[in-house]
């Protein structure tokens, strides 16, 4: 079993080449349906320390009940999805490691958003934390193992995947294979915390009809416009009141809003003088474990009906194109505190927290009945963001800490130095 004090100084000596590696992951422009070249980079890299598969991926994923068709253009003939493998040797526990290779588009105004940038041990560019840093963890720890001749009991299986950013169609495809495991970590930017339940969110997209008619008998016509506003107001205060349903769900009574609601698009309109046919509003709401997303999808619904004049009460539909549902682990169970101690051992404070976004963990843990918690290096305020970054250091506590958690997790019988 080797000791935290080995583990760290192996995990620097490998620096070098993880952040070459994550500088080279940066350079590929892996917005979703555009990752082939950063899959098929980290295909070589971690064929180099792993045993490698890649996953077919097929247009049938589109049929899943569960797939998020946020863009209806996307195909899979011919993609894939990577499984990298480090086989156990009998007798201990096994472990899924997740994180994914797509990016969403470059901010308004972002310099070079590819061209990673290292400044006094900060690399940034997009998806340095959201999530190739992640990836970079998960190949620095993989690199130590190796480099030690640690031996695991269990398998290690990391699942390096496509579109987590349009709903996680990545994943799903991974889960549909019905791999088991007795834990998963899904790698994501959480500040090394360890985030044991993570929100819901929804994906809306709401059309509202109108009665078109020329400015000058305005009186006459009814602008759905002026019904996707209504809307909005609608779902404004539907959130108010969920929210305050939700003050005391656990972990997240910290935060003043955990699940926000956004509008995120509008369209409406051909003419300033004429009173739009139709409109179109997209956006999102998040929700707390004490809601599902079957129940906060009715009473959307239902917020609308109960609260529309008779026009919009008949003349809108609702569609939603991205439902995850929460995920909540007990923090007492042995993933959590298990992580927890490695996390410390490796030099951060390992709090355990909660995930005001939501992510892939769910797929796992509701759907497979795989124990999962969500946690990687950077700052979720960092993501998406114009000043996307991760620090190398916090990189090298979360690759040391996997690599502790490992031998803990999987039952490592030796070290063989």
């Amino acid at each position: 079993m080797a000791a935290a004090s080995s583990i760290v100084p192996a995990v620097n000596a490998v620096m070098e080449e993880t952040e070459e590696f994550l500088c080279d992951l940066i350079r590929f422009p892996s917005t979703p349906g555009e990752e082939a070249g950063a899959m098929e980079y980290v295909a070589r890299r971690f064929g180099e320390v792993a045993e490698t598969e890649r996953i077919p991926l097929r247009d049938a994923l589109r049929d899943d009940p569960e797939y998020s068709g946020l863009y209806p253009h996307l195909r899979y003939e011919g993609r894939f999805n990577l499984r990298a493998c480090l086989p156990g040797e009998g007798g201990g526990r096994s472990l899924l490691l997740n994180t994914h290779l797509d990016v969403v588009p470059p901010s308004q105004g972002q310099q070079l958003p590819f061209e990673p940038r290292t400044h006094e041990g900060v690399v940034a560019g997009r998806g340095a934390c959201d999530a190739k840093g992640q990836a970079a963890a998960i190949f620095a720890a993989f690199l130590v193992v190796r480099k030690l001749g640690l031996r695991v009991g269990g398998n290690v299986t990391a699942h390096l995947v496509v579109e987590e950013e349009v709903g996680g169609n990545g994943t799903l495809a991974m889960v549909r294979r019905g791999e088991r495991a007795d834990a998963c970590v899904v790698m994501e930017p959480t500040g090394l915390r360890i985030m044991t339940s993570t929100r819901g969110a929804l994906w809306y997209r709401i059309h509202c009809t109108g009665r078109p008619v020329h400015g000058g008998s305005a009186a006459e016509g009814v602008s759905a416009l002026e019904m996707a506003v209504l809307v909005m107001e609608i779902l404004k205060r539907y959130h108010a009141r969920l929210l305050a349903q939700s003050r005391h769900v656990a972990l997240f009574e910290r935060y003043a809003n955990p699940m926000p609601i956004l509008f995120g698009r509008l369209a409406a309109g051909d003419w300033p003088s004429m009173a739009p046919a139709h409109a179109v509003l997209e956006g999102m709401l998040g929700f707390l474990p004490n809601r599902n997303r079957r129940e906060v999808m009715e009473e959307l619904r239902q917020a609308i009906e109960g609260g529309a004049d008779d026009w919009l009460r008949e003349h809108f539909t609702i569609e939603f194109l991205y439902r995850h549902d929460c995920h909540v682990l007990d923090v007492d169970h042995p993933l959590a505190t298990g992580l927890q101690a490695c996390v410390r051992a490796a030099g951060a404070p390992g709090e355990i927290a909660a995930m005001t976004a939501s992510c892939d963990a769910w797929f796992y843990h509701n759907l497979l009945g795989v124990p999962a918690v969500v946690f990687g290096p950077g700052e979720l305020r960092f993501a998406h963001s114009d000043e996307e970054q991760v620090r190398l250091d916090e990189v090298a506590i979360a690759a040391a800490a996997l690599v502790g958690f490992i031998q803990h997790w999987c039952g490592a019988p030796s070290l063989v130095i």
